[in-house]
């Protein structure tokens, strides 16, 4: 997470801040959300406990168990100008009910302030043809030259989106095609890992790797034999999210109140998206088309996809436990052929 919040970003923010503002990273999300956990929990703070924050990032994925959790509180989003002026597209995931389960209805529990995707990675120097799809991944010379992500939810999501279907299935026994199509997919995949994917990619030893878009795109300036691929028929989209630890709140006259806004608002003015989109290498939620223009060939089609695709793309909506369970349960049948 150490770039999600550029310094040349957060310098330009602290003129404007009414109160000292402090920023830290951490490596991960899920490090963020157990901090969350760890910050409620504690009563008392001694010299030795970390200050709490006013606002932390989350990913969308972890916004469930937050609220679920009464580790966050809403988001007054009638204080924020510019929250009326954000697309239904990035809203919608952070509309949740007290459960944490999406509900058109349901209040704000985070303001989307950048996005990212899951891609196609692959050598150029490799290949005499072009990734496009998720269809390609089972092209007959990639067998033994592909990483996938050690994900269920991601690989299992890419197979039913080239059978036609969405990421967010309901019900895998109603996809008959599902687990034939998962086996030929495993007999092309040397390497699975959601952390070290991109170095067989880098040393040959793999040819194309499914990943994340803001691990991969920082590679490509220092490898330039690696090109990047947004698959046409739509992939998963996740976004990143401030979110308010459930912490007694300043009154609504404090500067720190006052500050906390600005901040929020801050990330989805059109002026910063450029910046962001260039600087961390994830999207923002407010790029303009005309912006998209200044950001470099190689990605362009990740940070700003065409409307077609974008419109294709989902984001991961939380799995029932009952669908958790055949999500493992095909995994591991899959995974455990020879």
């Amino acid at each position: 997470m150490k770039n999600s919040v550029p310094l040349r970003i957060l310098n330009k923010f602290q003129p404007a801040a009414e109160v000292p503002f402090h920023a830290e990273s951490e490596q991960q999300l899920q490090d963020l959300f157990a901090f969350l956990k760890t910050w409620q929990q504690r009563v008392d703070i001694s010299e030795r406990t970390p200050r709490r924050p006013h606002v932390v990032t989350l990913g969308d994925y972890w916004l469930s168990q937050a609220i679920a959790q009464n580790l966050i509180h809403p988001v007054k989003t009638d204080h924020l100008t510019r929250w009326s002026q954000l697309s239904p597209r990035w809203q919608t995931p952070v509309r949740r009910n007290r459960q944490g389960h999406l509900d058109e209805n349901g209040q704000v529990w985070g303001v989307p302030y950048r996005w990212g995707c899951t891609v196609i990675a692959y050598r150029q120097d490799k290949l005499d043809w072009l990734p496009q799809d998720w269809s390609d991944l089972w092209r007959p010379q990639l067998k033994q030259r592909l990483s996938l992500l050690d994900n269920p939810r991601e690989t299992i999501g890419l197979t039913l989106k080239k059978l036609g279907f969405s990421y967010n299935q309901t019900s895998l026994a109603e996809v008959p095609q599902l687990e034939s199509e998962l086996r030929s997919l495993h007999q092309q995949v040397k390497f699975y890992n959601s952390t070290t994917y991109l170095e067989p990619l880098i040393l040959g030893d793999t040819w194309v790797a499914v990943g994340w878009s803001t691990d991969i795109l920082p590679a490509l300036s220092s490898h330039r034999e690696i090109a990047i691929a947004m698959p046409t028929s739509g992939t998963a989209l996740w976004e990143d999210v401030w979110v308010c630890p459930a912490l007694p709140e300043p009154s609504a006259s404090s500067p720190l109140t006052s500050t906390l806004h600005q901040w929020l608002d801050f990330y989805l003015q059109p002026e910063i998206a450029l910046q962001l989109a260039l600087l961390s290498k994830g999207s923002s939620p407010v790029l303009s088309a005309s912006d998209a223009k200044e950001i470099p060939e190689s990605y362009r089609s990740v940070l700003a996809p065409s409307p077609g695709i974008l419109d294709s793309s989902e984001f991961l909506e939380p799995l029932s436990r009952e669908l958790v369970k055949d999500y493992q349960a095909l995994w591991q049948q899959v995974r455990s052929q020879v």
